[in-house]
């Protein structure tokens, strides 16, 4: 069975960076898909960020474009999220979450009922 762990959030002023990790213990990352998302309280949790598991596409919510990148490192099994130039509207939990092996569909990539495991979530906090 798969866990992910999330670090890296905290307490950022407006401008300032961020860069979450998230670290699977169980199996490798190699065939699975890899997202960020995030939530406030009240709201849905929104799409953020994904990587493909073939490697070769990244896609991202439009109000992050620019300023997050997200990116996978085999070696340490992690997936990173470096956030820049960041905003109080980001402000928010994040949550890291991996596909069942060779899943989705570039389609479907920031559709949440593709992604079956989660990890905690990480407080991000942007001050204004």
């Amino acid at each position: 069975q798969v866990q992910l762990l999330e670090s890296g959030g905290g307490l950022v002023q407006a401008g300032g960076s961020l860069r979450l990790s998230c670290t699977a213990s169980g199996r490798s990352f190699s065939s699975h898909s890899m997202a960020w998302f995030r939530q406030v309280p009240g709201k849905e949790r929104e799409f953020v960020a994904a990587l493909h598991w073939t490697g070769g596409l990244t896609y991202y919510v439009d109000s992050v474009k620019g300023r997050f990148s997200i990116s996978r490192d085999s070696a340490k099994n992690t997936v990173n999220l470096q956030m820049n130039n960041l905003k109080p509207e980001d402000t928010a939990v994040y949550y890291c979450a991996t596909t069942p092996a060779l899943r989705p569909s570039k389609a479907t990539l920031s559709d949440y009922d593709e992604y079956g495991t989660w990890g905690q979530g990480t407080q991000v906090t942007v001050s204004s």
